[in-house]
């Protein structure tokens, strides 16, 4: 990847025998580690930052913003840790990891929310790490496939916990500190449910959060949706100059966001979704890591159009601020599901869990049917597997549904649309925010829901609603779905959209089978997005390993000619 933080448990000869120092911004370290940092915003304020010298060894990678207004982060960290220890990062602020060597103790720490992911594996050179998992695979001598890890993808879109599709290879936990030769949890991401005024420091925090981000260099844009979330950043930050949203230029969602653009005097640009909103070549596919599904990132055909510098998003605001794992109590209505303004009393958290993440049971025995040596059924292995997660939740939580939003945040399985936005121009995560991220964790979560987040929103902008969601023309969901429901069985009145391209019709429109898959007419069978995880997850094992490595190659497959008339299902 352009930007990466690379390094071992080992030396500077130890490190050199892995990568080139030429290939990094700057490198530091001691006899302990050696750490290599990739970024062009390499010092510039909130950025990433370095420090070596008689208080030691440290490298700050990422967004990181120290209490008060001291010019050297990296410094910060050091001094501060010298004074409180692992207490120091409680107050770095941002979307991180840091690199610490001080008296012959070295060490890496995530954020809180591993908002960046640290692969880890244990090589003969000594134990390596980086932000891309790819650096790290290169450095193995063998790469055999975690088979539960591959199945995982296949039918949830995620990897789950701290592995990795190969069986050497491991990702740091959630809020966690890497050794050389162990991990272990810290307790900045705890849930500890407080009385106060929820809506007003919601508000509050999110206009301090935009605000903290102002300085980042350039020209400022923004990935705009007509939804409730990025319009937050649009709404505090004048600075932002052009809005771009993937979407039929005519359609209600791009429409929307085209309304909203000019309501704050940014320019605006439409991408029509063609075949550069699906294909996933290698240079999306190696942005989900082999962990999550590259189809998130749904900007990336058409970031070279993109003329800014530094670019702003609301992803991530439904989780952490308006509860989007929770489970919610509801009623059938009108064909769905409609929530109540009220968690579920009684909730199935793996059932739930299930229903957010990537998993469709029709899908998923199609998938199973066709490569036969997949071994498990796919509706006892994912429920087996969420299970195993949410158990390891309660260390955290104080009751079942934060259980069930921590369990959804540690495998959260949309974060490479930012990993790829990162790495292609100056990004900054305003939900990663540490004023937001406390919020979230002293908010009972009966209140972190859309209610909440409006009347919060009206309070930092009164006019921030003047154009609501498309979908959304009113703030309680009951009216929405009426509305919608009405919308739909009444003629000669128009339909609710919905807000995402329709990927099977764009799959079957570009012929992508004979892209994707040439040689591999067993596969054309399976429903689109299955393909598309399929594409993602041996894409990168080829990229990382080198070599080709097919699906009939792992898994019995079943070769007979597929029923076109069921292709793109």
């Amino acid at each position: 990847m352009q930007k990466q933080f690379f390094g071992v448990f080992g030396d500077a000869r130890q490190f050199e025998r892995l990568r080139s120092p030429h290939e990094f911004d700057t490198v530091v370290g001691g006899d302990v580690a050696t750490v290599g940092i990739r970024d062009p915003g390499l010092g510039h304020p909130g950025r990433s930052d370095t420090y070596s010298g008689p208080k030691g060894e440290c490298a700050v990678w990422g967004e990181a913003y120290a209490p008060g207004t001291h010019n050297n982060v990296a410094e910060w960290v050091l001094d501060r840790y010298a004074e409180v220890g692992h207490d120091a990062f409680s107050e770095l602020n941002g979307s991180y990891l840091v690199f610490v060597e001080r008296d012959g103790e070295a060490f890496v720490v995530n954020d809180p929310i591993r908002s960046w992911d640290c692969f880890y594996a244990d090589t003969d050179d000594g134990r390596v790490f980086s932000s891309d998992a790819a650096a790290v695979a290169r450095t193995l001598s063998g790469h055999a496939v975690r088979r539960d890890a591959l199945l995982e993808f296949l039918h949830l879109g995620v990897v789950l916990g701290e592995k990795s599709l190969l069986e050497r290879m491991f990702r740091l936990p959630i809020d966690a500190v890497l050794t050389e030769s162990e991990t272990y949890d810290l307790s900045r991401f705890v849930y500890e449910p407080q009385e106060f005024d929820y809506v007003q420091e919601l508000a509050d925090r999110l206009g301090r959060a935009v605000r903290r981000r102002a300085r980042m260099p350039g020209r400022k844009g923004l990935l705009l949706s007509a939804g409730y979330d990025s319009r937050t950043v649009l709404s505090k930050m004048p600075e932002i100059e052009h809005c771009y949203t993937v979407g039929h230029p005519e359609g209600q969602e791009t429409g929307g966001a085209r309304t909203l653009a000019t309501q704050y005097g940014a320019e605006h640009t439409a991408f029509r979704p063609t075949h550069r909103y699906l294909m996933a070549d290698e240079s999306k596919v190696r942005y989900s890591q082999g962990i999550k599904e590259s189809l998130h990132i749904h900007h990336a055909g058409y970031s070279d159009e993109m003329d800014v510098d530094s670019m702003f998003h609301g992803l991530l605001c439904d989780t952490f601020l308006r509860g989007h794992f929770l489970a919610q109590d509801g009623v059938e209505l009108f064909g769905k599901t409609v929530p109540f303004r009220r968690l579920d009393p009684n909730p199935n958290p793996v059932e739930n869990l299930l229903s957010k993440l990537g998993y469709m049971p029709e899908a998923s025995q199609a998938v199973a049917d066709q490569l036969v040596g997949l071994d498990a059924d796919p509706a006892t292995f994912v429920r087996d597997a969420v299970s195993r997660e949410f158990e390891k939740a309660w260390d955290r939580a104080d009751g079942v549904q934060n259980a069930i939003d921590i369990t959804g945040i540690s495998n959260q399985p949309s974060t490479p649309f930012r990993t790829h936005l990162a790495d292609n121009f100056f990004e900054s995560f305003v939900v990663a925010d540490a004023e937001l991220l406390d919020w979230h964790l002293t908010t009972p979560p009966q209140h972190r829901n859309t209610a909440t987040f409006i009347k919060a929103l009206r309070r930092l902008d009164d006019d921030i609603l003047r154009n609501p969601p498309p979908d959304r023309p009113y703030d309680t969901q009951i009216l929405n779905h009426v509305e919608g429901f009405l919308r739909r069985k009444l003629p000669l009145v128009e339909g609710f959209e919905s807000p995402w391209p329709d990927r099977r019709d764009i799959y079957r429109e570009y012929e992508l089978d004979e892209v994707l898959f040439p040689d591999e007419p067993y596969v054309h069978d399976l429903p689109v997005r299955h393909k598309l995880r399929i594409n993602d997850s041996f894409g990168w094992l080829e990229l990382c390993t080198e070599r080709s490595i097919r699906p009939k190659e792992v898994f019995a497959v079943d070769e007979r000619v597929p029923d076109t008339g069921k292709r793109g299902a």
